[in-house]
């Protein structure tokens, strides 16, 4: 099974990266201002709502293959599978299916509360279908990952499902891959692409490897 941490695109069984655990405090600075002109997509959860703000023009490839899935409903009814207080929240199939790859596209942004990246395995040019958002500043996978969205509504939300409660499962060759998994389904009931201009207001205070795992 294939697993991405913000990991990655990584088996399930065979991570490859090993991800910092470290439970770290949520950041107190503020999520990036949208621009006009700016496209979002809105993930609906069974938790309540998040917005997405993407970067095309730094991770031109990545973005245009996620909204591709978004626009086909591949993430309609897909789980947060991993949940690692501190770190990140996962969501994705596990990489089990037949969806194509996107190079490597580590930009300039940083891995803040809120960051949204690409999961893969240990190849760079691994990331396909499974993201992750950031629930605290990981400095660690900088230029490691591509990032390649910002948490702009739902701060609230984030913060929940980082909370719920979990079956702390690792993994990897050395058991140190931390693939909690909630002990409860966190869903994401449908995601759907947003018009420019059209966003709502924010919801939540915004603060400030993996599975195929985004980052250790």
């Amino acid at each position: 099974m294939s697993h991405r941490r913000p990991l990655p695109h990584l088996p399930l069984l065979a991570l490859a990266v090993v991800l910092s655990l470290g439970a770290v405090a949520a950041a107190a600075d503020t999520a990036p201002a949208g621009r006009p002109g700016d496209e979002r997509v809105v993930l609906q959860t069974n938790h309540g709502t998040m917005t997405l703000r993407l970067f095309p023009d730094e991770a031109p490839r990545t973005v245009a293959n996620f909204k591709r899935l978004v626009a086909a409903g591949f993430y309609d009814g897909k789980p947060f599978y991993r949940v690692v207080a501190g770190h990140v929240i996962q969501a994705g199939d596990g990489g089990e299916n037949d969806q194509p790859t996107v190079p490597l596209e580590a930009g300039g942004h940083p891995h803040v509360e809120g960051a949204v990246g690409l999961a893969r395995d240990s190849d760079p040019d691994s990331g396909s279908t499974e993201f992750y958002i950031c629930l605290a500043p990981r400095p660690h996978l900088d230029g490691r990952y591509a990032v390649f969205g910002q948490l702009d509504q739902g701060y609230d939300v984030l913060r929940e499902i980082g909370a719920v409660p979990v079956d702390e499962k690792w993994v990897g060759d050395d058991n140190q891959v931390a693939f909690h998994q909630p002990k409860e389904r966190v869903i994401i009931e449908r995601a759907w692409i947003e018009a420019a201009g059209a966003a709502g207001d924010g919801d939540g205070d915004a603060p400030g490897d993996d599975a195929q795992g985004g980052g250790r």
